[in-house]
């Protein structure tokens, strides 16, 4: 996995590049798995008449709605994700055609929690909620080596200027006179 370096900005540098962990793929891979033996199936047992075509046509169909919807779709929107922690900020990459991209600098996180479920913490996964000033959150769904993550972000976070605090009055009027 390569990460475009002209979007990083000077002395930064990648610390943690990641995508999903492989358990999301699981369940995608399996329905379009499903969905191609199904096909296959009735490609095979339907007679060749003019009703086993009309049962395959719509066989096809279904197979294809439900593979493309819940299999590749998922499969793909896990493939095009990517979670990148630098040294100053963390980016949340997705999507191929349509790309979208979110900047969370490191120096305005507030908080961060981890979630496992018993699965997540057997296969050493989990969410990573990320909240930020200005009522602003990231959510880090099913990423790998969840604890290891959570950890290099604190140590980060640490190491990361202070923001600079935003003046509510007016610069002072120069002396006219």
């Amino acid at each position: 996995m390569s990460f475009p370096e002209e979007l990083l900005a000077d002395e930064e540098e990648i610390v943690l590049h990641l995508r999903g962990h492989w358990k999301a793929a699981v369940v995608p891979a399996v329905v379009l798995l499903l969905a191609v033996t199904g096909l296959v199936m009735a490609w095979v047992l339907l007679p060749p008449t003019e009703g086993g075509r009309i049962g395959l046509l719509m066989v096809f169909a279904i197979m294809l709605y439900y593979g493309s919807r819940y299999g590749l779709l998922p499969l793909f929107g896990w493939w095009t994700t990517e979670f990148v922690l630098t040294s100053e900020r963390l980016l949340i990459q997705r999507g191929v055609l349509v790309r979208e991209r979110r900047d969370l600098p490191l120096n305005r996180v507030n908080d961060h929690a981890l979630t496992q479920t018993l699965l997540d913490r057997m296969f050493g996964s989990g969410t990573l909620v990320i909240d930020s000033i200005g009522d602003q959150s990231a959510v880090l769904a099913g990423i790998p080596a969840a604890q290891l993550v959570q950890s290099t972000l604190y140590e980060l976070i640490e190491l990361a200027p202070e923001p600079e605090p935003v003046s509510e009055d007016p610069a002072p009027a120069a002396d006219r006179g």
